[in-house]
Parts: C-alpha cells; structure tokens; sequence
C-alpha cells in the first residue's frame, strides 16, 4: 500500500567520484534537510553533468562549509578551470592543504560561474581578469614539421630562446 499517491520528487547537485558515493552523499544530505531516510524513499536516476562548453577557462565560485578540528566554518572561494568538476578538485586539494579538510568533512553549498568581472572577490581570480593579458612562453622547442624530418640525435643542441 502506497502511503503517498504523488511523493515529492527531489534533485540535487552532488560531487562525487563515483556513482556508489554519490547516492550515499544524496541521503545524508536527505536526512539533513528533510528527515528521509534511505528505507521511506528511492533514488530515481543518478547523471553526470558535463560542461557545454570545457574549451573556456572560466571562473568558478564554490560557497561551502566544513568542519574542522575546532568548529564549522563557511567559505567563498573562486577558481579558475574549464570545468565546475576541476574547480571542485581544486577546492578539496586546496581545502586539503591549507585546512586539512577531508573530502567528508566538506558541503558543497553552491557553486556557479562568475560572469561579471567586477564580481570577482579574491585577488587570486582578479589578476586574470584583464582583457589584456599576456603569458610568456619560455623554453619553447621547435618540433620538425613532418616525421620524415625528425631526427633522434642531433648535432647541435636546440635553440629554445625566442622573441
């Protein structure tokens, strides 16, 4: 007997890297927010979000809250990454290195592309926002235009200084 006719159906944004802790992640959060417990409900469907678009460097914000040895805390952070899963890595080895948070202890409240440059809050993502922006491409090594003209050994060691 069912004991609802049309049961809420609910949809939530997880990282996770596999599909076993995703689904475990999902209840623990279910239970947080509205008392379900794995036995009175069922997981419809798990899916990978992909980027549109993984050719742009973006710029990502994550807003989280961990626990460490002495309380909970909540963060803003920014990355930059052509995908929200590389800037999700970035934000558990960062947390890792200079919290010593595991990937336990951290909730992923929201996160999101920032789309304007003047929203920009760390000085870390500020730096690359310029519309002008040059890198410099040092030691670069001329590599022969076709395979017949490669060579193993050379008798002159190669010229890497351009400009």
């Amino acid at each position: 007997p069912a004991a609802e006719p049309a049961p809420p159906v609910y949809r939530m944004k997880l990282f996770a890297p596999n599909e076993v802790l995703a689904r475990s992640r999902f209840w623990y959060y279910m239970h947080q927010y509205r008392k379900m417990k794995k036995t009175t409900g069922e997981v419809l469907d798990v899916n990978e979000i992909r980027e549109k678009n993984d050719r742009v460097v973006k710029t990502y914000y994550v807003m989280l809250r961990y626990n460490s040895r002495s309380g909970t805390h909540n963060m803003y952070r920014e990355y930059r990454a052509t995908k929200l899963t590389g800037a999700v890595d970035q934000l558990y080895s960062e947390m890792a290195g200079r919290h010593r948070a595991r990937p336990r202890s951290i909730q992923i409240i929201r996160t999101g592309v920032v789309e304007n440059k003047a929203d920009l809050k760390r000085p870390a993502t500020i730096q690359y926002a310029k519309d002008d922006i040059k890198f410099p491409l040092p030691h670069r090594i001329v590599r022969a235009p076709e395979k017949k003209f490669k060579s193993t050994f050379a008798a002159s060691r190669p010229s890497t200084h351009f400009q």
